[in-house]
């Protein structure tokens, strides 16, 4: 038998935490889509379907977030909100669905705020999207991305493709080739965010993160860039070409590879 020394043994090193499961998100309705006219007259923008595909943009969005492990969603509403209300009472939801609705417009980044406010788990990070994107990709490694890099902020990047032709020319002036709607040089904000909790209080009451919170967290490297994996399909239906061009792509078969 040995003596107690009256000292305790040293506990292990608790396990590292990981970075927190996002189960909840944003998804911004309340605009006019008045570019979208004569789709958008009785319904709002996330409410379109591109034809083709069997369901409405925000039928595509909340089935992708419940693939991805989401299981609350807030949706900010606005144009025609009781449209979207009444579908989504009807509808069979694959998730938790709570609309909140702007009594006047509050900007994007106003409009995120009020939205956030009525997520059920505030001291949680939280997707953000706005609602007339079509895409699918793996939001688990976009979260993964934004905790790395101990972000407070991270958007997606997508290249869209160029809407007009391009010509290539020498340095004489001799055109060499034309190309038809080529890759973008530039990266382009995709519409989709993680935000770390913090990031509520950053937005304006009424207002553009993106001319405010975004800058601010560039300029202190809190504001991370994710790129859209190599053939991720990903388009912002925005107007009646961007339908038909949609219903093309993806009946030829884009974006339905699991990614």
């Amino acid at each position: 038998m040995t003596a107690d020394s009256g000292r305790t043994a040293t506990p292990p090193p608790a396990p590292a935490l990981g970075p927190v499961p996002v189960t909840q998100a944003v998804i911004l309705a309340g605009g006019q889509g008045s570019r979208l006219r004569p789709y958008t007259d009785d319904r709002p923008k996330p409410l379109v379907e591109i034809p083709g595909t069997g369901t409405p943009i925000l039928g595509h969005q909340l089935a992708w977030l419940a693939a991805e492990g989401v299981t609350d969603v807030v949706i900010s509403c606005g144009h025609l909100a009781d449209v979207l209300e009444a579908w989504l009472d009807k509808a069979d939801l694959p998730l938790r669905v709570r609309t909140v609705v702007e009594a006047e417009p509050l900007g994007r980044g106003g409009g995120l705020k009020y939205a956030a406010k009525a997520l059920p788990r505030p001291e949680e990070p939280w997707y953000a999207t706005n609602g007339d994107i079509w895409t699918r990709f793996s939001l688990r490694d976009m979260a993964a991305f934004h905790h790395e890099r101990d972000a407070v902020a991270t958007l997606a990047l997508a290249r869209p493709r160029i809407p007009w032709g391009a010509v290539e020319t020498d340095q004489f002036g001799n055109v060499l080739d034309f190309i038809e709607a080529p890759p973008s040089p530039f990266l382009i904000n995709a519409g989709l965010y993680v935000f770390s909790p913090e990031f509520t209080e950053l937005l304006p009451d009424v207002g553009d993160h993106e001319r405010t919170t975004f800058p601010q967290l560039a300029r202190s490297k809190r504001l991370a860039g994710y790129q859209l994996p190599q053939g991720v399909y990903w388009r912002a239906i925005d107007t009646a070409k961007d339908l038909t061009e949609a219903a093309k792509e993806l009946a030829a078969g884009a974006g339905r590879a699991p990614q």
